[in-house]
């Protein structure tokens, strides 16, 4: 098994800018990708978001082969902060939400946007 410490990844106990996120999510995915299991280890994180999170974990759902039953088997999460699970439910369902219908979600929101 493999760790992956958010800590030493961005260099900090900050975890809030996307392109923080997105060493993350691609560290995560080199890892899935070969099948191994990984642990994302939160430790010392004091201020997390959800633009973080949607990089970081959210944009595994646009990949279809990793399904639910994958993740659980393949990537596991250590040392969340209690105040910060909601955050990685709110993140795990809308990304679920949006890849399972991204065109009518983006149609959405750019009636919303546009006024249509």
């Amino acid at each position: 098994m493999s760790n992956i410490i958010i800590r030493e990844i961005i260099k900090g106990d900050i975890a809030v800018s996307t392109s923080d996120g997105d060493l993350v999510h691609n560290l995560i995915t080199g890892y899935l990708k070969n099948h191994k299991t990984v642990t994302v280890d939160f430790e010392g994180i004091s201020i997390m978001t959800t633009a973080f999170l949607n990089a970081a974990i959210g944009q595994l759902y646009s990949n279809p082969i990793y399904s639910d039953d994958f993740l659980n088997k393949y990537l596991h999460l250590k040392n969340v902060a209690k105040e910060d699970r909601i955050l990685f439910s709110e993140v795990v369902k809308r990304a679920k939400e949006y890849f399972r219908d991204k065109d009518r979600f983006e149609d959405s929101t750019n009636s919303v946007i546009n006024g249509d």
